[in-house]
């Protein structure tokens, strides 16, 4: 899953980030974007995108990236936001933010699928780049273990939600609680079938 980091370290971009988020799909909660610089030619073993993995290894190799890698970064966009700009934008807004937490900017992007036009450096959006591309697999495992955890906060605050247990996304438990209580400050109201429920904020 190195080779296209090792392309670009032996042609002199010795910074070189990975981006991917998580949350796009889900009714609720904030969409998240992580950025991973991999140090050149220094391997992470077995790195796999983050959907392969269970939710002990996810966080056995988020332990692993966060303390072996040069530099990673976090954006977060809220529900609140996702409903005014829609989420393919608010994704490009959470990798931005997750740049912008970075100590000194990159000298070339690795992006999942999603380009990043007002930036000025160099980068290739790559489609399943998280299946291919190690730094991309491992910012997607750091994404997904963060949101994973603002969930399960959320899940405590509110818990007739059961956010802990899906994470927003609709599972037949999440859309019966939203039918008989109706939405949340954290839910997507402009998603479908949320259009349909009247808020209801959990007491």
């Amino acid at each position: 899953m190195y080779e296209k980091e090792e392309e670009l370290w032996r042609k002199g971009y010795s910074l070189v980030a990975g981006i991917d988020e998580a949350g796009r799909g889900p009714l609720a909660g904030p969409v998240v974007a992580a950025v991973v610089v991999l140090y050149p030619f220094r391997y992470i073993r077995g790195i796999k995108d983050s959907k392969r993995l269970t939710p002990a290894q996810r966080e056995r190799f988020f332990q692993e990236i966060v303390s072996r890698s040069l530099m990673w970064g976090i954006g977060i966009v809220e529900a609140r936001i996702i409903e005014e700009i829609n989420i393919l934008q608010a994704t490009r807004l959470a990798m931005k933010r997750a740049l912008e937490n970075l100590p000194c900017p990159p000298h070339y992007l690795l992006i999942d699928a999603v380009k990043l036009r007002e930036l000025s450096l160099p980068q290739e959006s790559l489609i399943k780049g998280d299946e291919t591309v190690a730094s991309i697999a491992c910012a997607s495992i750091v994404a997904k273990v963060m949101r994973d955890r603002i969930m399960v906060k959320s899940g405590h605050l509110l818990p007739r939600y059961g956010f802990h247990l899906h994470k927003g996304y609709p599972t037949f438990h999440h859309l019966k609680v939203l039918k008989d209580y109706g939405p949340t400050v954290l839910h997507r109201k402009t998603f479908s079938p949320l259009k349909e429920f009247k808020e209801k904020r959990d007491k």
